[in-house]
This record gives structure tokens, sequence and C-alpha cells, in this order.
């Protein structure tokens, strides 16, 4: 089993640096949440990729069923190869 080794502060500032600022009023606001709320925003953010796959896909692809839409989304999204009957 590979061990890593820790992180110089120079590749932590390299990566800090090319991170967008903490917005610290939203990180409030979201931590007087309960967890089940918390998740709301990435959910609808979800949600709104998405919709706009769906989209992007039905004007490329207007032949298309809304499942086979759908399934062009999941092929999209999912890191794992499914065979496909060309390209996306």
């Amino acid at each position: 089993m590979n061990e890593r080794k820790p992180l110089t502060s120079e590749e932590i500032s390299a990566i800090v640096d090319g991170l967008n600022p903490i917005d610290w009023t939203q990180m409030e606001l979201l931590a007087k949440l309960p967890p089940g709320q918390r998740l709301l925003p990435t959910l609808n953010a979800t949600l709104m990729l998405r919709a706009g796959l769906r989209s992007a896909f039905t004007k490329k692809f207007p032949e298309l069923s809304p499942s086979e839409i759908n399934m062009k989304v999941l092929e999209y999204l999912t890191p794992v190869r499914m065979p496909s009957h060309g390209s996306v």
C-alpha cells in the first residue's frame, strides 16, 4: 500500500491560492441550518446542471426520446464507460 507524504506548506499554498475566497457570511448562514438543509444548495445546483444538459442534448439530438436524453445525461455525468451508439 502506498503511503502518502504530507504536503509541504508551498504545495498547500499553491492549492489554496487557486481556490475562490471563502464567503464567511455564506458559511455562517449554512452553519445555522440543520444538516439536511445544508445540502439544498448543492442539490439545487445539481438539478440546474442536469436540466441544462437535458436542454443542450435535446437541441443537439432532437430525434431522441426523453428517456434517451436522460441516458445521454447519465452517460455524460458517469465516470463509468457505458456502451454508446455514438459520441456525446
